[in-house]
């Protein structure tokens, strides 16, 4: 049989491991599937994800592929590699690919979502999954902070260091903030992320919001590059991968 190319749709609670790809000192969500992936097919594979999310960073709807000789058929993938997947890990979807498909190469745009918690007491069912702010920003302003960041600029002072990139350009072709009673929730899609782009952005966000620093003041991040003019790191928590998008 010809080696297959299969891509997999996965969701996941990423609160008990470090992040997605493989670590010397931790669990991982791509440790994890591996290994269901040799429990079913017998192989040695390598799970290509579609970007690295950090520890205790969540995703709804994550790509991942990788290459195999199995003849399992894809409708019976997503259930076969569940039973052999810890409960908050879950496969949803499987396919056959193009042999050239990469899920990380390939993706030309990702959405992220945080969320910010607002109530008087945390809510405990969302403790892991937002992040507890106990005073509530202003809307309007964070909604027209958001403005400033759209289109196409050189995000650098909004990346932590640690991640060397040849290029800091990215470009947010949708920015959205939207409240629900004690929710706030930041929605972002671009052609790219740098490493904790989204959480500081989300910083910065929340300080114009808690009137520490002035909308216009993003110009002037964005012209002088440097990380420490730019917003707190908000928690990997509030942070979920929510799409990605292909040709």
């Amino acid at each position: 049989m010809n080696e297959r190319n299969i891509r997999l749709e996965l969701m996941y609670d990423g609160t008990a491991y470090h992040g997605f790809q493989r670590q010397k000192n931790g669990l991982t969500i791509q440790e994890c599937i591996e290994n269901a992936i040799k429990k079913l097919t017998g192989e040695e594979s390598v799970l290509y994800g579609c970007g690295r999310t950090d520890a205790g960073v969540h995703a709804e709807n994550y790509t991942a592929n990788f290459r195999s000789f199995c003849r399992i058929p894809c409708e019976n993938l997503p259930a076969a590699l569940n039973t052999a997947l810890p409960e908050d890990i879950r496969v949803f979807s499987a396919c056959d690919a193009p042999a050239e498909f990469h899920s990380r190469y390939g993706a030309v745009e990702k959405t992220y979502a945080y969320r910010i918690f607002t109530g008087r007491v945390q809510n405990v069912f969302m403790r892991n999954y937002s992040w507890f702010f106990p005073s509530e920003p202003d809307l309007d302003e964070m909604r027209r902070a958001a403005a400033y960041f759209l289109g196409e600029h050189d995000f650098k002072a909004f990346m932590s260091s640690g991640s060397p990139r040849k290029s800091t350009v990215r470009k947010i072709t949708d920015l959205k903030v939207v409240k629900d009673g004690d929710l706030f929730e930041i929605e972002v899609s671009a052609n790219g992320f740098l490493y904790n782009m989204v959480r500081i952005l989300t910083g910065t966000l929340v300080e114009v919001g808690m009137g520490e620093r002035m909308a216009e003041s993003i110009d002037e991040v964005f012209a002088k590059k440097e990380r420490a003019l730019a917003g707190v790191t908000a928690p990997a928590k509030g942070l979920t991968l929510v799409r990605v998008l292909y040709d």
